[in-house]
């Protein structure tokens, strides 16, 4: 059984509303969730990457507070 674990790609809309997109990985296979509006897509390759463009196209998201 592999083990699974949860990232997370945080970003902020010019409302200053907070938008996350969880990645899990089990395995080579990512499963993205989208705590907003519950999108959700399974990827293997840049998961974090479908993650910030799903929250930049849907949720118009794009402030990245790390930066």
């Amino acid at each position: 059984m592999a083990s699974m674990t949860t990232s997370k790609v945080t970003r902020w809309d010019q409302h200053g509303r907070e938008h996350v997109v969880r990645v899990r990985k089990s395995g080579m296979q990512r499963q993205l969730t989208c705590g907003t509006c519950g999108w959700h897509k399974a990827a293997q390759f840049l998961p974090w990457l479908k993650a910030e463009e799903h929250l930049a196209e849907a949720h118009q998201a794009t402030v990245d507070p790390t930066a």
